[in-house]
């Protein structure tokens, strides 16, 4: 999304109480058992690379809970807005470097959502795919690993194309195709009325109906897809592809749309995970999204996009909102996630930071997504068009980003990076600087337990686990690695006291 106006699975989520012995004693050698998971669900341990997703949650290849809290970066060169037949640019993109890369750090995150676009790779229905784009693609992936983020490809559209909207399918892939005046240029300055448009509206129809138009563009755009996981199958810093950003339509036209994407993608990169959506208007709306009746298969995540009252209310509906108009979106989501038996990767959600009561917004949101274990990636990284949301401010007498300190205090967080165990509780206060998590330790996860603390907080003042003093050293990151716990099938508790910052 862009700044605009605008059963398995469940079984095992209700035995988090209930372990549940996944391995199995060496009968041969009883002095020697194999330790026994206390996993809340019988699924294998995972073979994704550098993620894979078990029993609800991402995990490393060590096993343990992983919860990814990250950011979007629109790029030039890669979010495709520009035309070659003359028409203006809907919109300027800003460049992104390995600067860049290294201050998503300083800000506390350690993904990048990167959002590309059809219309870049396939540009025309004969000339195959644009392996030139995909390098450029490689690079901005590269220069995140070099920086130790994790990157999340994102297959993006808003209004279904730059043609009509602002991004996403060639003009090849429009069906009807566009009339005479029906083509578009910059500056975008109507993205919501794009979005409303009988042109737009008719594309998505086709993409996500049943006619054969629609079955012929959903192949073409699933080869597309498997070639761009393909191609970045072995990187070690992509975890995987999201296969379409806000999709428009019902729960069984992106079954069918999924069920189609899903094997072809996993066959291409079998270690990366598959990420899709839900109906973004109407979970936006409602709250919630359907439940589904079966999963996909294994290696999968759920994305919703958190934007409660975001572009939506009135300034007094704003002014009087609280943290409970924002939890049912989020709790809500964890259930849905359960349904398709996926991990919960919230891979959008922002507020206006010049809105009404922003530093609330973000601390809520923050608190829910942390009280869920849902991982997520903030909207939006830098942008000098539209609402001129995101972490930076932009000069346009000087064509300067300056970081905004406000949000950078907003986001800075203590929370859950990587748990060796089952993670069930978590807070953190950051008015009086005070973070615990709980978790049941699974002494068949290799590696410590990290707690991520952004830069702004500073190092930790007291670390305890179950009560007992212990001292670790934060990396050049923040990110703090705890042994708590250690060899154990039981409950523990880290606390970590930080400086307040209000």
């Amino acid at each position: 999304m862009t700044t605009r106006g605008r059963a398995l699975a469940l079984a095992c989520l209700a035995a988090l109480s209930l372990p549940l012995a996944c391995g199995s004693d060496d009968e041969r050698a009883p002095s020697v058992a194999a330790p026994k998971t206390t996993a809340p669900c019988a699924e294998p341990p995972s073979s994704g690379a550098p993620l894979g997703v078990r029993c609800g949650h991402l995990v490393d290849e060590g096993g343990r809970v992983v919860v990814l809290r990250g950011v979007n970066a629109r790029v030039e060169g890669l979010f495709d807005v520009t035309f070659a037949d003359g028409r203006a640019p809907l919109e300027p993109i800003p460049a992104f470097t390995a600067e860049d890369a290294e201050q998503m750090r300083g800000f506390g995150f350690d993904s990048l959502r990167l959002p590309i676009n059809w219309s870049a790779i396939e540009p025309t229905e004969t000339g195959g795919f644009d392996e030139a784009y995909l390098d450029r693609v490689a690079r901005v992936v590269d220069d995140a690993a070099s920086a130790g983020l994790l990157v999340l490809l994102d297959l993006h559209q808003d209004a279904y194309s730059k043609e009509l909207g602002e991004d996403g399918a060639p003009l090849w892939a429009i069906v009807p195709a566009p009339k005479p005046g029906e083509l578009l240029e910059g500056p975008l300055t109507d993205l919501d009325a794009r979005r409303r448009s009988t042109p737009v509206l008719a594309a998505f129809n086709t993409f996500f109906g049943a006619s054969p138009d629609g079955a012929r563009l959903r192949e073409r755009f699933v080869a597309m897809a498997a070639h761009v996981a393909a191609r970045f199958a072995s990187h070690p810093a992509v975890v995987g592809l999201e296969i379409f950003n806000e999709p428009l339509g019902s729960l069984e036209a992106l079954r069918r749309f999924y069920e189609l994407a899903y094997p072809a993608v996993r066959a291409a990169a079998p270690t990366k995970i598959f990420v899709f959506e839900p109906d973004s208007l109407i979970r936006n709306n409602a709250d919630s999204w359907s439940l589904a009746d079966a999963p996909l298969g294994p290696m999968t995540a759920y994305a919703p996009h958190y934007y409660k009252l975001a572009f939506t209310g009135t300034p007094a509906v704003r002014q009087a909102m609280t943290k409970d108009k924002l939890r049912p979106q989020i709790e809500s989501a964890r259930d849905e996630a359960a349904s398709w038996g996926a991990a919960l990767f919230a891979t959008e959600w922002g507020y206006d930071p010049a809105g009404i009561r922003a530093a609330d917004y973000f601390t809520w949101q923050s608190e829910l997504h942390e009280q869920t274990f849902s991982s997520t990636a903030f909207w939006l990284w830098k942008e000098q068009s539209q609402g001129s949301w995101g972490c930076h401010d932009y000069d346009a007498t000087t064509g300067a980003f300056t970081p905004r300190d406000d949000v950078k205090r907003w986001l800075a967080r203590a929370r859950a990076r990587a748990v060796a165990g089952w993670p069930s509780a978590q807070s953190f206060d950051r008015a009086a600087g005070v973070y615990s998590l709980t978790f049941t330790a699974d002494p068949t996860m290799k590696g410590p337990t990290v707690i991520a603390v952004a830069p702004a907080l500073g190092a930790p003042l007291e670390l305890t686990c179950d009560g007992a003093p212990v001292s670790a050293t934060p990396d050049a990151h923040g990110d703090v690695a705890l042994s708590c716990g250690a060899g154990t099938s039981t409950t523990h508790t880290i606390t970590m006291k930080l400086a307040p910052l209000p």
